[in-house]
């Protein structure tokens, strides 16, 4: 098989550089003709953005923002260039945060499967969520670029997908590992066949050691990426297992949290990148995750800088089997039960899955319905 996708990945860095930077100010001036990013870069003159250092004095737009600016202007926050219901679809992600995606194809999942090893005529048993969030069809969208069928898994309904990988043999995972692990599990205490699963891809969630190496003995060999649904695949694993390989199509920076000022190489700062996905484009987007730049190019070949994988959060917001959980809700939750004085949630692992406990102080408990407040959260 070959061992990357095309040539752009083994490219000088110098070259791939000149590349993304010679094409950076035609995207912001296609941003810019959105209202939302006109306020946002008002005053900037794209064709002077030619490089890092001019990149660097833009505004970054912070993930963590978006709520609120597209309560402001419904629905995208004006970042959108192609008009709603031009867009191919429509995704709600918690948050709320609304996306939307272009007709352009391949949201940058192409690579990260393939260098996960999986390849034209693959079968892929995809576990993200395709209920109103963008997860699983930003894989499926690489899938497809790769010549691969789709079997559309979503979550939960255990039996009926051992069904479907008994019946239809597909050689490859997509999902978050802790899905993995119960379908690998489900499928032994039942006596079902999920051994034709060989390769996984998986994101969402944390894969420690212990869990990779337990899905490796089990047959399934499994590499990370890392993706926010604004950006699409920002970053992956390839079977070197050193660092997170950032992908093509786009340009990251690191930088210090709470400013726009990149960090010099190796210290942990804010992600932020550039996209230049035509519909939806993203400038500088501060995603609220921590990582560094690991030093010198991947054993594998592939050429494009890497980063330490996700290293934690600049705010309070996290995530709990595959979907985020920030501050905000569980203050609207609170919001919603006056008994509720103070509340705090712990999120956890037990067993290789995450685990969520809300800690409360109630000012009257037996007024307090827990099995109510468990339904809310």
């Amino acid at each position: 098989m070959p061992d990357h996708f095309d040539s752009l990945e083994t490219r000088d860095p110098a070259a791939r550089e000149r590349d993304l930077f010679a094409r950076l100010p035609a995207q912001i001036a296609r941003a810019t003709s959105a209202p939302g990013w006109g306020r946002h870069l008002a005053g900037i003159d794209a064709k002077s953005v030619t490089g890092r250092a001019a990149l660097a004095k833009l505004p970054v737009l912070r993930k963590s923002a978006l709520p609120g600016l597209q309560q402001q202007t419904p629905p995208f926050g004006g970042f959108n260039v192609t008009p709603p219901g031009k867009s191919k679809r429509l995704f709600m992600s918690p948050g709320p945060i609304f996306e939307p995606e272009g007709h352009g194809g391949d949201y940058n999942g192409a690579r990260a499967l393939f260098a996960a090893g999986m390849r034209a005529g693959d079968i892929v048993h995809n576990c993200f969520s395709y209920h109103l969030t963008p997860g699983a069809f930003i894989l499926e969208a690489g899938a497809h670029a790769l010549g691969c069928a789709v079997i559309p898994g979503g979550v939960g309904n255990t039996e009926a997908q051992l069904d479907a990988i008994a019946q239809l043999r597909p050689t490859a995972y997509v999902g978050t590992p802790d899905f993995l692990k119960i379908l690998l599990d489900a499928a032994a205490k039942a006596g079902k066949d999920a051994s034709s699963i060989k390769r996984g891809l998986v994101s969402g969630a944390a894969l420690p050691p212990s869990l990779r190496k337990e899905l490796g003995e089990r047959g399934v060999a499994v590499q990370q990426c890392y993706a926010v649904a604004e950006a699409g695949v920002i970053s992956y694993e390839s079977d070197a297992l050193e660092g997170m390989i950032l992908n093509e199509d786009m340009i990251l920076e690191i930088v210090r949290p709470g400013t726009g000022d990149p960090v010099a190489d190796g210290e942990v700062g804010e992600v932020v990148v550039t996209t230049f996905n035509p519909d939806y484009p993203m400038i500088r987007l501060a995603t609220g995750d921590l990582s560094a730049v690991l030093a010198g190019r991947s054993p594998c070949g592939r050429s494009n800088t890497r980063i330490k994988g996700w290293m934690g959060r600049a705010d309070q917001t996290t995530k709990v089997k595959g979907m985020f959980v920030r501050p905000e809700q569980v203050a609207e939750l609170a919001k919603r039960f006056p008994e509720l004085v103070r509340v705090r949630l712990v999120v956890t692992r037990e067993h290789e899955q995450d685990a969520m406990t809300l800690l409360a102080e109630c000012a009257s408990p037996l007024a307090v319905h827990q099995q109510e407040i468990g339904d809310a959260l």
